[in-house]
């Protein structure tokens, strides 16, 4: 991996892989969902050169217990949960170690949720392309589990599209998708901040303002967000 191989920050990463989905653009049955809290920036990019509607998708990685980076599944909004049944058969997680992790992350998702959409209710997407929006995926548990939610919203297509991607991500998404779309593909991708010069921690005053109806609407009044 080379520095040409590096995003800036989420936001030029959301601009290079704006272009890839322009057959999207202006299109009125078509809207970007992005997973907080980084996800967000880069989809903010998205959603404005296309000038499709934006909203958020809450979804919450489980991490093994001790191992936090370790993904063994992923919840999403609506009650979704998808598990890696190899890690945690191998691992040898018990349901009360599973259980606990759930709790605690959903409780985190819940509070995303007030906190990032307020009294506004969740768009509706049926009949709709939903472009699912990160800011990079690795294992991928994450992206199938927001991938499950929109599935049970009747969606008319769900596209994926992030700026970097492991190759076995990809392989695993594509058959649950109309179309996974990235910029840079890789077969050693163990870390998303990797492909990044600046991956500082997104906050939730960040993704408030990003989602806030002047940001969204107005392309030279945005949030100055990496």
């Amino acid at each position: 991996m080379t520095m040409n191989d590096l995003f800036r920050d989420r936001a030029e990463a959301g601009q290079l892989l704006a272009p890839r989905l322009r057959t999207f653009s202006r299109d009125p049955n078509a809207i970007v969902l992005s997973l907080p809290r980084g996800g967000v920036v880069v989809g903010f990019e998205v959603a404005r050169e296309l000038r499709l509607p934006s909203d958020i998708l809450v979804v919450r990685k489980l991490g093994v217990p001790g191992q936090e980076e370790l993904a063994m599944g992923a919840i999403a909004s609506g009650g979704v949960e998808f598990l890696d049944q190899s890690i945690v058969a191998t691992l040898g997680i018990t349901e009360a170690a599973l259980a606990a992790v759930v709790g605690r992350e959903r409780a985190e998702l819940e509070r995303r949720e007030r906190v990032y959409r307020g009294s506004r209710h969740a768009p509706d997407v049926r009949d709709k392309t939903v472009i699912l929006v990160d800011d990079g995926i690795a294992t991928g548990s994450t992206m199938q589990a927001a991938v499950q939610a929109v599935q049970s919203r009747q969606p008319r297509a769900i596209v994926v599209a992030v700026p970097v991607a492991s190759t076995e991500a990809v392989a695993a998404l594509r058959p649950l998708v109309a179309s996974v779309v990235t910029v840079l593909t890789s077969d050693r991708l163990f870390a998303i901040g990797q492909y990044y010069r600046n991956f500082r921690q997104v906050t939730d005053d960040e993704v408030r303002a990003l989602l806030a109806p002047d940001a969204r609407h107005n392309g030279n009044n945005q949030p100055a967000v990496a």
